[in-house]
């Protein structure tokens, strides 16, 4: 261990700080390991001890002993992200947040709460205290946080109501400490939210959020399929643009995605069946359903409330988002995946040209979201994955014909996102990290400012491998 990460180690040796080996590499990793190319260069990395702060008193303490040594930090939720958002790649500290599980304050349209609660916890807790649930959460909501889903996330389910996190509204306020001589503890609302969210713990650990909740519905969930699969892509576009009827999930599902990964819904289904998972809103049935009775290409084949299977599938959004993609890895682990941008207006005709230049190659799953008031769709298609270069060449096509991939297979935030640099984020790192010790290695633009994005970015302190 670097003298000056040990002498931190031991500065901190009263707080809950993990010894074995095991823990602390289980804790170093998050679902890197979607992407071939991230496990190709990732698989080694890990922390040189864990410590689990109880109160934001103790994050402090934590940033400011770390400092003082020039220890690198690395913050952490339950490492649900799928890029390498969350590994130590420098070593150093992980700063582990699961003691911070409190939900502090529910009022009308709001919760205030620690990081560190689980997303399926927070939900839980405002339906039992007044009725209220959250707005959107991810497909893993039963493991993750909602601080890692701030930090990391964009969406999820909900989002073809809401649209996504950084949309103004959909985060009222985030508490944030800086790691500097002395860590302030700062406020953000309005403009300066766009600060710290979605900014991978670079620039500060959030330890209080406010976030807006909406009333709580028990969702009928269900699967709708169809023969042809733009027929699905227009029916679930249809449906989200219905102004009366309310959904929190609308996924479309390219054949032969049911038939081949979902275990529990193949022998309800066809390999040439399209498949449309939704959840609507029960004072939205009597709607949907006459939608529905208007679409003779779309048949119900399952609902939750109303159905004759042998065995429950499970809740329909842990088939959507990136659950797909797992449930597909498990049944072939030469799948990877890709995110992409659909947007309004031309959305249904990259789709279109995506499936004709691809298929099965890349097997279309699909998210309605909204984006400026608009219903478009998010993609996180399925890749049958046989080189980084091939991969790199897919990507490539897709944004030469104007779809907008966010590379999952980048360990950085620039390149998974827009491949340009956020000038809110790096200046405030600058200013409330300015020694760089925050999980080093993932914002570009503050290690090489220079940098072309002709390649994938390598950061020179990664971790050798052993």
């Amino acid at each position: 261990m670097d003298p000056n990460v040990a002498a931190a180690k031991a500065a901190l040796a009263h707080l809950d700080i993990d010894e074995s080996p095991a823990a602390i590499k289980a804790k170093s990793r998050d679902f890197f390991w979607y992407s071939p190319v991230l496990k190709d260069r990732l698989d080694h990395v890990t922390a040189d001890f864990v410590v689990s702060p109880r109160t934001e008193a103790e994050v402090i303490e934590v940033l400011k002993t770390c400092y003082a040594h020039d220890c690198p930090v690395t913050t952490r939720g339950a490492g649900t992200g799928n890029y390498g958002q969350a590994m130590p790649l420098a070593g150093g500290c992980v700063m582990h947040l699961r003691h911070m599980d409190k939900v502090k304050e529910i009022h009308p349209g709001r919760v205030i709460t620690e990081p560190g609660v689980l997303l399926k916890d927070l939900d839980a807790a405002t339906k039992e205290h007044s009725g209220q649930e959250i707005r959107m959460f991810s497909s893993t909501w039963a493991t993750a946080t909602i601080g890692g889903f701030i930090a990391g996330g964009s969406g999820g389910v909900g989002s073809c109501t809401w649209g996504s996190l950084r949309d103004l509204g959909n985060i009222i306020r985030l508490r944030v400490v800086t790691m500097e001589e002395e860590p302030r503890v700062l406020d953000f609302t309005g403009e300066e939210l766009a600060r710290v969210s979605h900014a991978y713990g670079t620039n500060g650990i959030i330890t209080e959020i406010e976030m807006p909740l909406a009333p709580a519905y028990d969702w009928v969930e269900m699967f709708v399929a169809t023969d042809e699969f733009m027929e699905a892509v227009a029916f679930a576009e249809d449906l989200a643009n219905l102004d009366g009827v309310l959904i929190k999930l609308a996924t479309v599902f390219e054949a032969p995605i049911a038939n081949d990964y979902f275990q529990r819904v193949a022998p309800y289904v066809e390999s040439g069946t399209n498949l449309i998972g939704l959840m609507v809103a029960p004072h939205s049935m009597d709607g949907f359903l006459t939608f529905l009775g208007r679409h003779p290409e779309a048949k119900l084949v399952y609902r939750n409330d109303d159905h004759d299977w042998a065995r429950e599938p499970g809740p329909v959004f842990e088939y959507g988002w990136n659950h797909t993609t797992l449930r597909a890895l498990k049944v072939d682990p030469s799948i990877t995946y890709l995110q992409v941008r659909y947007g309004y207006p031309k959305h249904r005709d990259l789709i279109q040209k995506m499936v004709t230049e691809f298929s099965p190659e890349v097997l279309q799953h699909l998210e309605v979201l909204r984006e400026g008031g608009k219903v478009m769709f998010a993609g996180l298609s399925l890749v049958k994955f046989t080189s980084e270069e091939r991969l790199d060449e897919i990507i490539r096509i897709h944004e030469d014909a104007g779809a907008m991939v966010f590379n999952p297979h980048r360990y950085t935030l620039e390149e998974g996102g827009r491949q340009t640099v956020d000038d809110r984020q790096l200046r405030f790192k600058q200013e409330a990290d300015p020694k760089g010790l925050l999980n080093p290695g993932k914002m570009i633009s503050w290690d090489d400012p220079d940098w072309s994005y002709d390649r994938m970015y390598a950061y020179p302190k990664l971790q050798a491998a052993e």
